[in-house]
């Protein structure tokens, strides 16, 4: 059954969130560091919150087909958090031991102070900053830039090695070849191990996952293979038409000896394969791989240590939650809240972080947001 949902004005999906209902006093004083251990946010199975992505904008300069509707009407610019906003719940979140942190958007690049904002983010002192874009604004000098101000890795997308084909995607100018420069520059400038998306989509692209796994090989980068999820503004998505990992796998192992090494981490979102024959050096900044990210049909739910905030203050305890908690509102009160606040807001938030997406659920319903509102 297709899902085809109304598209939903940005402005009323903004002010759908509520703040958490209150965690458990055990839960509060482990994030306030009152448990008798270094401060922590806990969800109420048993998982410990590592990694965030912080969205920063919801603008974007593609259409990708698989994101976002052509007619998609982007949030009220007086909705998102301010420079200063942003920086305050890093510092927050760095207290409460969260290290991993990823940039998002939208197109991050696109923010109108991101650079000066990429500095402050690193300033906070996190263990690895990385950034997922879809690499149309990077320059070798831009990428030099980045890593001085902070920046260690990134991410870039890249949904079809075919020029007619991915300018139909993405719906923008940018090409295979402006996403090989950006890979060059990524590189060149120190931010690795490159990685590289895209998103499979049943009779769009579906034929190029041998293709995909060449250009990794060429290239020498971690190419991730990404199963289609119902996160399209305009509700297109279709259970029945998503091309699955396993038919990802037997495609590439037509042409290609892979090995497979699981997932380094057990919260990692991607499987990993290796190519025999050639030497695998995990850290090494080139060395070439195939991840495939299978949120639909091999759910790593029972791992997830990621927490979502959007560019809008929106704390996501999952990917796919129906329900937002509003950051905003305490950090824009008179007087604004202070830091003990947040982190039991965060707390909050995060305890009541569901089991699992529910995709597989007969009553399953995408979230209201497409991911460009969420962050990638």
């Amino acid at each position: 059954m297709s899902l085809r949902l109304p598209i939903l004005d940005p402005a009323d999906v903004a002010t759908s969130a509520s703040a958490p209902p209150p965690a458990p006093d055990a839960a509060r004083a482990a994030a306030e560091g009152r448990a008798g251990s270094r401060p922590g946010l806990h969800d109420s199975h048993g998982r410990t919150i590592r990694d965030v992505r912080l969205s920063i904008t919801d603008r974007c300069n593609f259409r990708c087909t698989y994101c976002m509707a052509p007619d998609h009407r982007f949030m009220p610019k007086r909705t998102l958090l301010d420079r200063g906003e942003y920086v305050r719940i890093c510092r927050v979140l760095a207290g409460l031991g969260i290290r991993r942190l990823r940039i998002t958007g939208g197109e991050p690049t696109l923010h109108p102070e991101f650079e000066a904002l990429l500095a402050e983010i690193a300033a906070v002192g996190f263990d690895d900053l990385a950034m997922t874009t879809n690499g149309s604004t990077m320059t070798p000098a831009r990428a030099e830039r980045w890593r001085s101000l902070g920046l260690r890795r990134i991410t870039l997308s890249l949904d079809s090695l075919r020029e007619d084909r991915i300018g139909a995607i993405t719906r923008s100018r940018t090409g295979v070849a402006d996403t090989v420069r950006a890979i060059d520059a990524a590189r060149e400038a120190g931010l690795g191990p490159v990685k590289v998306n895209a998103v499979i989509m049943r009779g769009v692209n579906d034929d190029e996952c041998a293709d995909f796994a060449d250009f990794a090989l060429e290239h020498r980068v971690d190419m991730r293979l990404i199963e289609w999820m119902p996160l399209d503004s305009g509700r297109t998505w279709r259970r029945d038409e998503v091309f699955t990992a396993r038919e990802m796998l037997a495609a590439i192992r037509s042409r290609h000896e892979l090995v497979d090494l699981g997932r380094g981490d057990p919260s990692q979102t991607s499987l990993d394969f290796g190519f025999a024959g050639v030497a695998d050096a995990p850290d090494a900044p080139d060395t070439p791989r195939i991840g495939i990210i299978a949120s639909v049909t091999r759910p790593f739910c029972g791992a997830c240590s990621r927490l979502r905030i959007t560019a809008d203050g929106k704390i996501r305890p999952c990917l796919f939650s129906h329900d937002e908690h509003d950051l905003k509102p305490l950090l824009r009160r008179d007087p604004a809240a202070d830091d003990a606040e947040i982190v039991r807001f965060l707390a909050d938030a995060t305890w009541a972080k569901q089991a699992g997406h529910g995709m597989h659920e007969a009553d399953f319903e995408p979230p209201a947001r497409g991911m460009s509102a969420i962050g990638g």
